[in-house]
């Protein structure tokens, strides 16, 4: 059962709980009790399950330790320390740990230094990055605290030794919960904590996260279940206990009407001053080669600013080395660097020092996510969290208000936790059988306590035994050999071979590999793409590389083909893959905003009146509210305003070509799944093979020969949703890559054998021959049925795909058509994201500037 915890316990009773030592120590470092210490202490003393769910910087860690730190101590004093591990402590980044290892061990010693003698209180870390004779030394001396990821914790229960020492483990604590939830790694992880409960039957877990929702199930996920019942799990929400100073920012007055020169400088000047009024400044972008870019065109523009050592700005992002990566965490930490400008991969919990200010260009596409970046700056708990988001054109300044108004009101969008991911469990089922042997149906229930596996059907849990013992001997024709065994009679099952342990634990995990792409015209290579990019790709596709463009044909292994001479504007712009998707409750929350513009524009109010509810709405400056007004009334006289309870489908011929622009405002995911299910409609009904573009706004069909897009959009209906949905994908790079990224996971295919590795070229052949092995097998095999699970409900969204279908078919969303000479206000972002990689910044804005025109010559003329 989850329950909320709604008053905190008092100073007086966590004082009473507390050994001299420690309590000496915690008030000699600090006044008083913070929030979530008062809410978590006393629940992780009385040995009950607990998620602390509250912002970067508000204590969440020591609230997790203080109450094992202070019964170790205690047990220390009294000579009862065993050598055992009393607590894993689990986190996704190896840097996190190293960080959690110091923060530790300095307290201990300063309570060792007020105790006159050493307490004997062992910490260790235990990654990838372990060296083998530190391992032999925790075997014989284990540590009290195991600090470790994931993928080692994995390791470490299907051991022969050190696992001896997990039998009497008293606390799990997952840290950075929302970062593990929403993926692959926190489904491997569920199972892994159930593996580690069932050797440790009385083990109590701890959950730390930042903003996050839902945190119900949040909690269920941390918990788990057992005997097909939710454990107990007491929710201590302190999300919004730091205070934020968020604003909205446009650098010039007008977005539509400013010369691309005077808005590009306009805005280095505002990010400058911003960085220049403050300590520390750390600023996101939402690719890795905006960072470069932001970087170069302030020490461009600003060289005495950032060229000096003591002001000086560096990058951090997922492309850069290691080295490179540490040394600017260590620069932040000493306050040697002026500003920092980052991707995604300074979001999560590493100490990097103080930061009084955070800038987000562009929308961050999540409330959720806006707070966790937000909430880097201000890291200490009574400090305030300072942010700014710049935006540069309207879409993105109304998405921003409505998010600040979201981040305000405390509205969190949703995260989707994967379920049932059945390559997943073909990986843990092999530990669990190297392990120990173990019968069918104590699997099959240990499986089931996982949240991510509470509605595994007993149909699926079999067919992977099945094809983990060898039961598919066509298999092995593609090197795919029996990995236990299963006794029918008995029901037992066990590891098959001797070789069995070292593979299991040089092949473990869930991250992908992954690799760049060559690209080739004829035989000549021409450059390269990232892999992720590709397997959005499907035949006809243009993109561009290099500055020309290419039509992509095939690709075979890690080689695409393509052809060139294309005339066609490109379909996929090149950073498609590293674009973050709006979540589909910001988008509902965009799309309400949109209904009530339209309610006012419908009832003739007066522009005054319509600015004082958005001024009333939205927290906003007189020159966003005015430029959100001018935006919505444009659309409104040429078109109409679609909005979540109104698709609009609007027409328009550029003189080549026909489109047919569906605005869906249910954003990216959604969007990805509803314009394949249309474009695979008008194949099958209509015989026509049509471009398709995706936004997180909605979506267009460009076609050459008439389409009948309405009548496409009619034949989807929710209950045929997954089969309309399988088909369409079945054919489809992205399908082909996602299984192989399964067949990985599941170990079909080995990425390290007898200490050789295979390369991703050679892996993505493999699996390309393994796919039809398996489709001659069953089209349900379970690892191809988990690639199109990956695809439809993790990659895209499937399930609130259904949820429009259902609205639309009940009539609560009305499906409009339009026909426009020119595409609408609202249309122009999805026209310039089809042709990003053909334009210039300068000329996104002189087309913006130029159909803005059009659309006001057409407004007055009517």
């Amino acid at each position: 059962m989850i329950t909320l915890k709604e008053k905190p316990n008092t100073e007086k009773e966590l004082v009473q709980i507390l050994h001299p030592i420690v309590k000496a120590w915690f008030f000699g470092k600090f006044e008083s009790f913070s929030l979530p210490q008062l809410f978590g202490v006393m629940e992780i003393h009385s040995r009950n399950n607990i998620l602390v769910s509250a912002p970067t910087g508000a204590t969440k860690t020591l609230t997790g330790f203080l109450s094992l730190l202070n019964e170790l101590v205690d047990s220390s004093e009294k000579g009862i320390l065993e050598d055992r591990v009393y607590c894993v402590y689990v986190s996704p980044l190896k840097a996190m740990n190293n960080d959690i290892e110091k923060n530790l061990n300095e307290p201990l010693a300063e309570m060792e230094k007020m105790a006159g003698k050493k307490l004997g209180i062992r910490v260790a870390v235990r990654t990838g990055d372990t060296t083998a004779s530190e391992k032999s030394k925790m075997l014989k001396k284990p540590p009290h605290i195991l600090i470790t990821t994931p993928e080692s914790l994995a390791i470490v229960l299907s051991s022969s030794k050190f696992v001896e020492h997990l039998k009497k483990v008293d606390w799990c604590i997952i840290d950075e919960v929302h970062a593990l939830a929403e993926n692959k790694r926190g489904v491997h992880l569920s199972l892994s904590v159930e593996r580690l409960n069932a050797l440790s039957p009385h083990l109590t877990r701890i959950g730390l996260s930042a903003t996050i929702a839902p945190i119900g199930e949040i909690a269920k996920f941390v918990a788990g279940y057992s005997e097909g019942k939710e454990r107990s799990c007491t929710v201590c929400d302190v999300q919004f206990i730091k205070k934020m100073d968020l604003k909205v920012l446009s650098p010039v007055p007008n977005l539509i009407d400013t010369e691309h020169a005077d808005m590009h400088h306009a805005m280095y000047e505002l990010i400058d001053k911003l960085i220049q009024d403050h300590r520390t400044t750390l600023i996101f972008t939402n690719t890795r080669a905006a960072t470069e870019r932001v970087i170069n065109h302030l020490k461009d523009k600003f060289p005495k600013n950032y060229e000096q050592a003591e002001a000086s700005i560096g990058a951090h992002h997922g492309s850069m080395s290691k080295a490179q990566r540490k040394s600017i965490e260590n620069r932040l930490r000493e306050g040697k660097l002026k500003a920092v400008v980052s991707s995604t991969s300074l979001e999560l919990g590493i100490d990097i020092g103080f930061i009084d200010l955070v800038i987000l260009l562009g929308s961050p596409k999540s409330v959720a996510r806006a707070i966790q970046r937000i909430g880097r700056s201000g890291h200490k708990l009574h400090d305030i969290s300072k942010g700014r988001i710049i935006v540069l054109d309207r879409d993105d300044l109304v998405e921003c208000a409505v998010l600040l108004k979201a981040a305000i009101e405390r509205k969190i969008d949703r995260i989707h936790i994967p379920t049932n991911c059945l390559d997943v469990l073909a990986q843990q089922i092999y530990g669990i059988a190297i392990a120990d042997r173990i019968h069918i149906n104590d699997l099959y229930k240990l499986v089931k306590g996982s949240y991510c596996f509470k509605s595994l059907e007993w149909k699926d849990f079999f067919d992977v035994i099945e094809f983990l013992s060898g039961k598919y001997i066509s298999l092995e024709d593609r090197n795919v050999y029996a990995k236990i065994w299963h006794d029918e009679e008995t029901g037992m099952i066990g590891r098959r071979g001797k070789m069995s342990r070292v593979i299991y634990m040089t092949n473990i995990g869930t991250i992908p590999d992954e690799t760049f792409v060559t690209v080739k015209l004829g035989e000549q290579p021409i450059g390269k793409v990232d892999e992720a990019f590709l397997e959005r790709l499907k035949r006809g596709d243009v993109f561009v590389l290099g500055g020309e463009k290419y039509e992509f044909l095939y690709a075979k292994g890690m080689v695409a083909y393509v052809k060139s001479s294309v005339y066609r504007p490109p379909t996929i712009p090149m950073w498609f893959s590293e674009m973050l998707p709006l979540s589909f409750d910001l988008a509902m929350e965009i799309g309400k905003f949109r209904r009530l513009m339209e309610e006012k524009f419908n009832s003739n109010r007066e522009e005054g009146e319509i600015l004082e509810f958005v001024n009333s709405y939205l927290y906003v400056d007189k020159n966003a509210a005015n430029s959100i007004y001018s935006y919505f009334r444009e659309q409104y006289l040429y078109a109409q305003i679609p909005h979540d309870k109104k698709i609009l489908i609007e027409h328009y011929f550029d003189g080549k070509r026909k489109h047919a622009i569906f605005h869906t405002m249910f954003g990216r995911r959604v969007n990805d799944c509803l314009s394949r299910g249309v474009a695979f409609a008008v194949s099958r009904s209509q015989h026509r093979d049509v471009e398709i573009g995706i936004t997180d706004n909605g979506f267009y069909l460009a076609y050459d020969k008439n389409v009948n897009a309405m009548s496409a959009f009619k034949l989807l209906k929710a209950e045929k949703t997954d089969m309309v949905m399988n088909a369409a994908i079945d054919r489809t790079e992205i399908l082909r890559r996602r299984f192989r990224h399964c067949a990985a996971r599941a170990l079909m295919i080995l990425r390290l054998y007898k200490g050789k590795t295979k390369r991703v070229g050679r892996q993505q052949v493999s699996s390309m021959l393994l796919l039809n092995a398996v489709k001659r097998i069953s089209n349900d095999f379970s690892i191809l049925k988990e690639a199109r699970r990956e695809v439809l409900e993790d990659l895209m969204d499937i399930e609130n795909m259904k949820l429009v279908l259902r609205e639309v078919e009940k009539g609560r969303t009305k499906v409009r058509e339009v026909s426009t000479k020119t595409p609408s206000p609202f249309a122009f972002n999805m026209i310039i994201q089809a042709h990003t990689d053909v334009l210039r910044i300068e000329d996104k804005i002189e087309f913006l500037r130029r159909m803005h025109k059009r659309v006001l010559d057409e407004i007055k003329a009517k």
